[in-house]
C-alpha cells in the first residue's frame, strides 16, 4: 500500500505536514509506505531534527504549490506540477492507492473530478463529516460543501456513499440514513426535500430512518444525515465553532471536546475512483496523522470497491 501525501498543503506546512507524517509512520505495517509530494529540500532539515530516518518514506519531488486563495481550475490546469496535480497524477496512473491534502479544497475536488473521476452512476460526489453524539458515537454527514446546489437523486446517492461509508470504514452495522429537513413530517421541507423523501423512502440499498431536524444532529437519531451542501458546510461549521468557543471560555466538556476537527483528520471526497482525502487548512500534525490513518483504512476496507459494486448494480 503507497499512502500519497501533499506536504505543501495547509496553513502550516510543511512542518505540520511532516511531523503528522512521522507520527502516523508509527502505526502503518511493513509493507505500507508514505509518499511524500513536495519540496524534499524544504522537509530534510524538518527530518533531522526529529531524528527520524528519512528511509521510512518515499519522496515525490515538486517545488509547485497551489495556494489557498488560487482559483481552483486554473490552478489545476496552470499548474501541472504543484503537488496536489502531481498527487493525483500519481493517483490516476495507480502509482499510489489514496491521496490526502490540507491544501486548496477546490483544487482537491477539482483534480480528483479531473484525474480519478467519478464512479460510474454517481451524479456528483460528496464530501463526508463526522458529528458526534451525546451519548457516544457519531453521525456522518454529507454533503458538507461540496454540491451547494443538489437535486433529489443527488441526495439519494449521498444516502447510499454514506450508508456504505459508515458500515464498512466506521464498523456501524445497519446505518440508518436521516434526512435533514425543517420538520419530521414527510411533506414538509422544500421541495427538495420533498422530492428526496420518497426516493430514500423507496430506495432497498439504505436503512431510511426519515426526516430529522436540526435539534437532532447530535443525539441518536439515524447515523447518517443526509442533506445539500449549503446546509452540511452551514453545520459543520457552526458545530467546529463548538469546541473553539468551549475553549475561550474555559470550559472542559468530554463532549464538547469531541467536536476537535483534529480527531477525525479529514473529509474523504465520497464516490470518485479513489480514496481522496481533504484537510482542514488549519491541520495540526495529530490532524494530519488521523488523515493518514483514515486513508489507510478506505484502502484496506476496499470501499470504492464497495461503492462501485452499489452503483454498477
Amino acid at each position: 500500500m503507497r499512502i500519497g501525501l501533499d506536504i505543501m498543503g495547509g496553513d502550516y506546512a510543511p512542518n505540520s505536514t511532516v511531523l503528522g507524517a512521522i507520527a502516523a509512520q508509527a502505526h502503518l505495517a511493513t509493507n505500507q509506505h508514505l509518499v511524500l509530494i513536495g519540496d524534499k529540500d524544504l522537509i530534510t532539515p524538518l527530518l533531522q531534527e526529529q531524528n527520524f530516518n528519512p528511509d521510512h518514506f518515499e519522496y515525490i519531488h515538486t517545488t509547485e504549490v497551489i495556494g489557498m486563495g488560487e482559483h481552483p481550475t486554473k490552478a489545476i490546469v496552470q499548474k501541472p506540477n504543484s503537488s496536489i496535480s502531481v498527487g493525483f497524477q500519481l493517483l490516476k496512473e495507480g502509482n499510489i492507492d489514496s491521496f490526502a491534502s490540507a491544501g486548496n479544497t477546490g483544487a482537491m475536488l477539482v483534480g480528483a473530478l479531473f484525474s480519478v473521476k467519478a464512479i460510474p452512476g454517481v451524479i456528483r460526489p460528496a464530501i463526508s463529516a463526522i458529528m458526534p453524539k451525546l451519548k457516544g458515537g457519531f453521525k456522518i454527514l454529507l454533503d458538507a460543501g461540496a454540491n451547494a446546489d443538489c437535486k433529489p437523486e443527488n441526495l439519494l446517492q449521498f444516502g447510499i456513499l454514506g450508508s456504505l461509508y459508515a458500515k464498512h470504514v466506521y464498523h456501524i452495522d445497519d446505518p440508518q440514513v436521516g434526512l435533514m429537513n425543517l420538520g419530521e413530517e414527510a411533506e414538509k421541507g422544500s421541495l427538495l426535500t420533498q422530492a428526496t423523501y420518497p426516493l430514500l423512502k423507496e430506495s432497498k440499498l439504505i436503512n431510511f430512518f426519515g426526516n430529522i431536524e436540526g435539534r437532532d444532529l447530535f443525539n441518536d437519531k439515524a447515523d447518517v444525515v443526509v442533506c445539500d451542501g449549503f446546509t452540511g458546510n452551514v453545520m459543520l461549521k457552526l458545530a467546529e465553532s463548538f469546541y473553539v468557543l468551549t475553549l475561550k471560555k474555559g470550559l472542559k466538556d468530554e463532549f464538547f471536546d469531541r467536536f476537535n476537527y483534529e480527531q477525525y483528520g479529514g473529509s474523504p471526497i465520497l464516490g470518485v475512483n479513489a480514496p481522496v482525502m481533504i484537510g482542514h487548512g488549519i491541520s495540526s500534525p495529530e490532524a494530519i496523522k488521523n488523515m493518514i490513518l483514515l486513508s489507510k483504512e478506505m484502502v484496506e476496507t476496499k470501499i470504492i470497491e464497495k461503492f462501485k459494486t452499489a452503483f454498477n448494480s
